[in-house]
């Protein structure tokens, strides 16, 4: 039987019409402090800083429930491709098992 469960949702974003890194902030900063403040998730900037033009954003989350961390996590994706002006390149979701036997998922 498995302790709970750690979701990982990881994006990746770009706005190739960004010429700055101050501009690029300015458009993936906003979106990464109210995902923060409006879910229970924590939220990093992972990649890309450097870049201009791309940044990959990084999700997680901790739950007893598989169910409620695979929605958590849908819920974030939404949020994060429909609040910014930058589109989705890709997107990646992992669900790992905490104490479950041979790690196998619900």
């Amino acid at each position: 039987m498995a302790l709970g469960y750690v979701g990982v949702l990881t994006v990746r974003v770009e706005m190739p019409w960004v010429g700055n890194l101050k501009e690029k902030r300015a458009l993936v900063r906003p979106v990464v402090e109210r995902l923060k403040a409006r879910y229970p998730l924590t939220v990093a900037r992972l990649d890309g800083l450097d870049a201009h033009d791309w940044e990959v954003i990084g999700v997680a989350t901790l739950s007893n429930d598989y169910g409620w961390v695979e929605e958590t996590l849908r819920m974030a994706a939404d949020f994060i491709a429909r609040e910014g002006e930058y589109r989705v390149a890709w997107e990646e979701t992992e669900i790992t098992v905490l104490g479950g036997e041979n790690g196998e998922e619900e």
